[in-house]
C-alpha cells in the first residue's frame, strides 16, 4: 500500500521518502510510513494503517507526534470498513481536528 500510495502521491509531491523497512527516513525524531514534500518542504507526513494496526497505542503515538508540533498535517491512511473506529479513536484522544483521515479499499477480481 505504502508503494501504491507513493506511486498515485507523485502528481502532487515531487519529493516522497517512505520508510517500508527499517527507519531511514526521519522527520523531526519519527520515521512515517511516507514523507510528502515540494521544493525542499515536507508538507505532510502519512502513516498507513492495516486492520489489526488500528489501536488504542497507536493513537497514543499519533498524539504524541501532533502534540510535538510538526508543523506538516498527520495523514492516517485506514481500511474503509475501519475508517470510523479511527475516527473514534482521534477523537478519544482529542486529536480529531489535528489529523486527516483518509481511507482505502482492495478489491480483487479473478478470472
Amino acid at each position: 500500500m505504502v508503494t501504491h500510495l507513493r506511486q498515485r502521491l507523485s502528481r502532487d509531491y515531487k519529493e516522497i521518502s517512505i520508510n517500508l523497512e527499517g527507519e531511514k527516513n526521519e522527520f523531526k525524531g519519527y520515521f512515517p510510513d511516507l514523507i510528502l514534500g515540494n521544493h525542499g518542504l515536507v508538507l505532510a507526513i502519512m502513516e498507513v494503517e492495516t486492520e489489526h494496526s488500528i489501536t488504542p497505542e497507536k493513537a497514543e503515538g499519533w498524539s504524541r507526534m501532533v502534540g510535538t508540533g510538526l508543523g506538516v498535517k498527520l495523514i492516517v491512511m485506514v481500511p474503509k470498513a475501519l475508517k470510523a473506529k479511527t475516527v473514534e479513536l482521534l477523537w478519544k484522544h482529542s486529536i480529531a481536528d489535528k489529523v486527516a483521515v483518509g481511507s482505502y479499499e482492495i478489491n480483487i477480481a479473478m478470472p
